[in-house]
């Protein structure tokens, strides 16, 4: 059985943004959001500030948390690792296995599955993440392991 992404605090706040005349900005980094087990500071897309290609946010994942598997379909995906210790299972089956730590760059390549795990039981992963499609999550696809 696959497993839903979308939780349903998903919504976009628009009443945050503020708009000077060409450069934007949500101070403090607008509501919290909910999403694929992680928990994200709202941040920027096309819904809020009018993005084309663009879309990015700071993401928690709680301690023991797990980020479901996944591929993102047809864009690019950076994340710079602020706080914790992260595992990424990744490629066909989820079988490689990838550690990272605070103050490593991560880029995910377009269509790569991959399953994202906090390693710690008392402290949560923080990482600023930015993705080449303004639509934040409606192009990533649930990835079962079993079925690749």
């Amino acid at each position: 059985m696959k497993k839903e992404l979308k939780d349903k605090s998903d919504q976009i706040e628009t009443s945050a943004v503020e708009d000077h005349d060409g450069i934007l900005c949500i101070r403090g980094g607008g509501k919290k959001r909910a999403w694929n087990g992680i928990h994200y500071k709202q941040g920027m897309c096309a819904q809020n500030v009018g993005s084309t290609q663009l879309s990015c946010n700071v993401a928690t994942i709680p301690p023991g948390g797990t980020a479901y598997a996944h591929i993102h379909d047809g864009f690019d995906l950076m994340l710079y690792i602020l706080e914790g210790n992260v595992r990424h299972a990744f490629g066909p089956g989820l079988k490689q296995v990838l550690d990272n730590k605070a103050g490593d760059f991560i880029y995910i390549k377009p269509g790569v599955p991959h399953e994202v795990y906090n390693l710690s039981d008392t402290d949560p992963v923080v990482a600023f993440v930015a993705r080449a499609a303004a639509d934040e999550w409606d192009r990533i696809i649930p990835y079962d392991r079993e079925e690749g």
